[in-house]
C-alpha cells in the first residue's frame, strides 16, 4: 500500500553568499518523508544535516527548488502562515535544549501552546501532565538551571509535545548528555513514533542513527544513500498535520496579558539595570508632575493678587500714553473724578492721591504710605473692614481728620494686639483719628505689601497734608466689563475734551488680569516642556536598553519563533516590555511627583493639585514606551528564526 507523502523536497537548494564567494549547504536535494516514518538523517558537521533540518522544519527557506508539507507548497506561504505550520506541524528537540532561563520547567513547555491560544489553565495541564508523563512531574516548578542535562532534554520534548506535533525533529538529541540519559532520550523518541508520530533524527553518530527506521546519509549538501531498515508504522495510525492557517495567535486582551507577563519576568531577570531604566521614566514623569503642580499654584497665586484689586476696574493715571511719568502730575483733578461720575456704566468713582509719611503713635513711629481718597474706596475695591468703620461722605464734607489703617501699620502701632479704633496718631505732626482698620489683604500680584497703607478723607488730606487741586490717579468701578470698551472709549473722550489733549492714561484691570493669565499659561507650558524633555531622555534611554535586550536574548527569540510566534507576536512582546517598563516608571513617577510638589508646600510654595498634570505624565510615558519601544521591537520581530537560534 502507497503511504501518503507528509514532507516533500523536490531539487532544494541552500546557498550563502558573501560578496564574490559562494557555499552550497544544500546542492539539489530531492526527498519524501511519509506520515509515521522514523528517520534518522546522519552526516558529518558541515555535511548539510543541520541546514536540511531547518528547512524540514520551515525554520528556513531554500535558495531554489520547492518544499511542500502535506501538499502545501511553502514558497506560496507568507511568514505569519509559515510560523501557524511550524508551531501546529513540528516539535523541536535541541541538542542545546534552547530552554528559557529564567522560566520553570512548566513555563517553558507551555510556550507553544501560548501562541497557538490555549487559555492558561488548559495549557498548564497540560504541560504538568506531559512532564509527568516523562517522569518529571515533581520538576514542574524548577529553572532549567536547577535541573540535569537529561532532565532538560526532557522538558524540551515536553514542549516539542505540547501542541500534539505530528512531526518531531530532534537535532542531536544525545549529543550533550551521558550514556544513560541519551539511551532514555531515544526510548522517548521510540515511543513516540509508536504513537504515529513522524520521527526526523538528525545525528553524526551511527549508532543513535541505527535505532531508527530509515537511514538518510549526507554528505556534502547531497543525500548519498537512503536505507529503508523497517516499516513505517500503518497510514491510520499516524497524526494528520493540521492546514496552515493565518491570523492571529492569541486575540485582543489575551495576548496583551500574556506579553505582559512574560515582560514582567523578562524585567526581574536583571533588576539593576531595569531600575536604571526606570529611573529616567521616573524621574521625567515627576518633573511633569511637580513643575505643572508649582506652575498651576503659582498662576493661582498671581490671578488671585490680581483678583484682589477688583475686575470691574478701570484705573486712570496722569501722564500721555507710552510717557513715563516724572515727579508730580497735576493732569488729573477733583472736578475730573466728579465728572467722570456721570458717564454710563460707572458705578463708582474713587480719586487718589498718596504720600509718603511718618505715622507717629505714642513712642512708635512707622512710615507707610498715606492715601487720601473718598468713602467709595472701600466698595470699589472690595476691601471689608476688620475693626471698625470706613470714613464717611459726611467726614469728607466735614474735613474729618480720621483715619483708616492697613493691617501692617496697625500691628506695628499697637503691637499689644488691642484695637487701634478711638486712638489718635500724628501724621505729619497733625493729630488724626483712628476710625477703623481694613482687613488683610496681603502681597499684591507685583509683590507690594497691600496692608501698608493709611486712608484719610480727601478733603482732609488737600488741606492738611499735601495740598493741591490734583490726584495721582482715579479708580472707576464699571457695572458690566461686557461694556468695558464702550465704557473706556466715553471716559477717554470726556476726559480729552476737559483736557484739551490725552494726557492719561486708562487701564482695564480685566484685561491686566487675562494678559497677566496668558503670561502665566506661557510659563506653565514652558516649564512642562522643560520637563516634557527630560522624559523625551528617558525615553531614549528605554530604547537604548530594549536595544541591549534584544541583542542579548536573540536565542530567545529564535525559540519562540521556533515554537510558533509570529512576527507581530514578538513584536508584541518587546513593545509590551518597553510600555510597561514605562508604566511602571510613570506610576512611580506620579507618586515622587506629588511627594515633591507636597514638600514644596510645606516650605511655602502655593502648590495645586489636578488631576490633568498626572494623567498627562503617565500618558506621555505610555507613548514613549510605546514609540521608543516600536524600533527595538521591529529588530526583534526580524530576526531570522535560523540566525537567532545559532546565537551565542
Amino acid at each position: 500500500m502507497s503511504r501518503r507523502p507528509l514532507l516533500e523536497l523536490s531539487g532544494v537548494e541552500k546557498v550563502y553568499r558573501s560578496g564574490d564567494s559562494e557555499l552550497r549547504a544544500l546542492d539539489g536535494i530531492d526527498l519524501t518523508i511519509a506520515a509515521g516514518e522514523y528517520v534518522a538523517i546522519i552526516g558529518q558537521s558541515g555535511s548539510g544535516k543541520s541546514t536540511l533540518m531547518n528547512i524540514l522544519g520551515c525554520l528556513d527557506r531554500p535558495s531554489a527548488g520547492r518544499y511542500r508539507v502535506a501538499g502545501h507548497d511553502i514558497a506560496a506561504m507568507d511568514a505569519d502562515a509559515v510560523a501557524a505550520l511550524r508551531r501546529d506541524t513540528f516539535g523541536f528537540v535541541f541538542q542545546r535544549y534552547n530552554l528559557l532561563a529564567d522560566a520553570s520547567a512548566v513555563e517553558n513547555v507551555e510556550v507553544p501552546a501560548i501562541y497557538a491560544g490555549l487559555s492558561r489553565d488548559d495549557r498548564e495541564d497540560r504541560a504538568l501532565a506531559l512532564l509527568d508523563r516523562l517522569g518529571i512531574g515533581d520538576r514542574g516548578g524548577h529553572r532549567p538551571g536547577q535541573l540535569s542535562g537529561g532532565q532538560q532534554q526532557r522538558v524540551s520534548i515536553a514542549r516539542a509535545l505540547m501542541n500534539d506535533a505530528a512531526v518531531i525533529l530532534a537535532d542531536e538529541p544525545t549529543g550533550a548528555l551521558d550514556s544513560r540519559s541519551g539511551q532514555d532520550v531515544l526510548a522517548l523518541l521510540e515511543a513516540l513514533h509508536g504513537e504515529g508520530r513522524t520521527i526526523i533524527l538528525i545525528t553524526h553518530d551511527a549508532e543513535v542513527a541505527a535505532r531508527a527506521d530509515r537511514i538518510i546519509h549526507i554528505h556534502d549538501g547531497r543525500i548519498v544513500a537512503d536505507e529503508v531498515r523497517r516499516a513505517a508504522v500503518a497510514e491510520a495510525e499516524a497524526p494528520t498535520p493540521p492546514p496552515p492557517v493565518r491570523g492571529g495567535s492569541l486575540g485582543g486582551l489575551a495576548s496583551v496579558a500574556e506579553a505582559a507577563k512574560m515582560a514582567l519576568r523578562s524585567l526581574r531577570t536583571n533588576p539593576f539595570r531595569t531600575a536604571l531604566t526606570l529611573l529616567g521614566v521616573v524621574i521625567g514623569v515627576a518633573a511633569v508632575v511637580a513643575m505643572l503642580a508649582i506652575g498651576d499654584g503659582s498662576k493661582r497665586d498671581v490671578m488671585d493678587r490680581m483678583a484682589s484689586l477688583g475686575t470691574n476696574l478701570m484705573v486712570i493715571r496722569p501722564g500721555a500714553p507710552g510717557v513715563r511719568p516724572s515727579g508730580d502730575n497735576a493732569s488729573l483733578t477733583f472736578a475730573d473724578a466728579e465728572a467722570l461720575r456721570a458717564v454710563p456704566n460707572v458705578t463708582a468713582v474713587v480719586p487718589e492721591r498718596s504720600l509718603s509719611a511718618t505715622i507717629r503713635f505714642g513712642g512708635v513711629d512707622y512710615r507707610t504710605s498715606v492715601q487720601a481718597t473718598w468713602p467709595a474706596f472701600a466698595d470699589a475695591r472690595d476691601w471689608p473692614m476688620a475693626d471698625g468703620l470706613f470714613f464717611s461722605r459726611e467726614d469728607l464734607a466735614a474735613y474729618a481728620p480720621v483715619v483708616v489703617l492697613g493691617q501692617t501699620v496697625a500691628r506695628t502701632l499697637f503691637p499689644d494686639g488691642r484695637s487701634p479704633v478711638g486712638e489718635y496718631v500724628l501724621i505729619r505732626n497733625v493729630p488724626f483719628e483712628v476710625v477703623g482698620v481694613l482687613a488683610a489683604k496681603g502681597a499684591s500680584a507685583f509683590g507690594r505689601d497691600e496692608d501698608d497703607i493709611a486712608l484719610v478723607p480727601l478733603s482732609t488730606g488737600r488741606t492738611r497734608l499735601f495740598g493741591g487741586d490734583y490726584v495721582n490717579g482715579i479708580t472707576v468701578r464699571v457695572a458690566d466689563t461686557a461694556l468695558n470698551p464702550q465704557t473706556q472709549a466715553a471716559m477717554t473722550e470726556l476726559l480729552t475734551a476737559r483736557h484739551g489733549s490725552e494726557d492719561f492714561r486708562i487701564r482695564d484691570t480685566a484685561s491686566l488680569l487675562e494678559t497677566a493669565e496668558r503670561t502665566q499659561n506661557t510659563l506653565t507650558v514652558m516649564l512642562g516642556s522643560v520637563a516634557l524633555i527630560s522624559l523625551l531622555v528617558g525615553g531614549i534611554g528605554v530604547m537604548n536598553i530594549m536595544l541591549v535586550s534584544v541583542t542579548e536574548r536573540t536565542r530567545e527569540i529564535g525559540v519562540r519563533m521556533a515554537t510558533g510566534a509570529r512576527m507581530t507576536d514578538i513584536l508584541l512582546q518587546f513593545n509590551t516590555e518597553a510600555i510597561v517598563v514605562c508604566g511602571i516608571g510613570g506610576l512611580l513617577g506620579i507618586a515622587f511627583g506629588l511627594a515633591a510638589a507636597w514638600t514644596a508646600s510645606v516650605f511655602g510654595v502655593s502648590v495645586v493639585y489636578s488631576p490633568w498634570p498626572p494623567l498627562l505624565a503617565f500618558s506621555c510615558a505610555f507613548v514613549t514606551g510605546l514609540v521608543f519601544g516600536y524600533l527595538p521591537a521591529r529588530k526583534a520581530a526580524r530576526l531570522d528564526p535560523v540566525v537567532a537560534l545559532a546565537s551565542e
